[in-house]
C-alpha cells in the first residue's frame, strides 16, 4: 500500500513543473502526508490548477465519510471491477502530487523500518489517483482521493510488495484526459527502479503529528 508521502517545494517550482496555478493562501509544505487530510492533487475537471482534496476515497454513494479512512489506495490490478472504484477510474482521475512517499520494512517479527522512497535526481513526481465527490447530510461537499498501486519494483521488492503507480511525465496528461480504459490500464504499471533512491528515515514518520523537514533525513539503524 501507499500510506504515507511528502510534497513540500516552493509554489513557483509546482507551478513551473506541473503547468498550473497554485494559490499560496491554499497551499502549505507537507512533509507528512497522511490518510484524511486535504493534499494537493490535480483533478481531470479542473486540470488548470492546483486542488485540495481529502485522502480516502468516498463514494458517492457511500453513507458516511468514515468508509474514507480505508479505501485510501485501489489496486491496479482490480479498478475496473471493484463498485468503489471503477466509475471514478472511468470518469474522475487525479494526480497526486510528490516528492517522495514512505515505506516500511519489516525486519523481524516484532520491527519496522521507515524508508524514504524519492526520484534519485530527486525531481517531482505525480501518482495516479481517482476521486470522487461526496454529500453529506448538511449538503457539504467533500472533495476525496485514492492513489492507485502496482506490484513493486527491483528498488521497492526489498521494502515493501506494493507501490503507488508513478506516472511517467509523458503520461500525465493521457491520465488525466484519454477516456480510453485500454490505454488508461496500461499506464498503471511499477516505475523504473533505475530511476528511483530509497533510504531509512526516522521513526518521527509513524506519528501524522510530525510534519517538518527532519522527517526526510537519513538515519541509520543498528541491528
Amino acid at each position: 500500500m501507499c500510506g504515507r508521502f511528502s510534497f513540500s517545494p516552493l509554489t513557483k517550482i509546482i507551478e513551473d513543473r506541473f503547468d498550473v496555478k497554485v494559490d499560496p493562501s491554499q497551499y502549505k509544505q507537507r512533509y507528512n502526508c497522511a490518510p484524511s487530510q486535504n493534499l494537493a492533487v490535480i483533478s481531470n475537471n479542473r486540470s488548470e490548477e492546483l486542488s485540495f482534496y481529502r485522502w480516502g476515497l468516498i463514494p458517492l454513494w457511500a453513507k458516511d465519510k468514515s468508509i474514507g479512512n480505508k479505501m485510501i489506495n485501489a489496486k491496479a490490478e482490480t479498478i475496473t471491477e471493484k463498485a468503489s472504484f471503477k466509475n471514478s477510474f472511468k470518469r474522475k482521475r487525479c494526480l497526486v502530487l510528490s516528492d517522495g512517499f514512505f515505506e516500511w520494512k519489516k525486519i523481524n517479527p516484532k520491527e519496522k523500518i521507515p524508508y524514504r522512497i524519492k526520484m534519485r535526481d530527486d525531481s517531482l513526481f505525480a501518482m495516479a489517483g481517482i476521486w470522487d465527490t461526496w454529500k453529506n447530510e448538511e449538503s457539504d461537499y467533500i472533495n476525496s482521493f485514492a492513489i492507485i498501486t502496482t506490484v513493486p519494483n527491483d528498488l521497492m521488492e526489498n521494502i515493501h510488495l506494493r507501490m503507488p503507480v508513478i506516472l511517467e511525465r509523458k503520461d500525465e496528461q493521457n491520465w488525466l484526459h484519454d477516456n480510453n480504459p485500454d490505454i488508461l490500464k496500461t499506464l498503471l504499471k511499477p516505475y523504473a527502479a533505475e530511476l528511483m533512491t530509497a533510504y531509512p528515515i526516522s521513526t518521527l514518520v509513524n506519528s501524522p503529528t510530525n510534519d517538518s523537514p527532519e522527517i526526510l533525513n537519513p538515519v541509520e539503524y543498528l541491528f
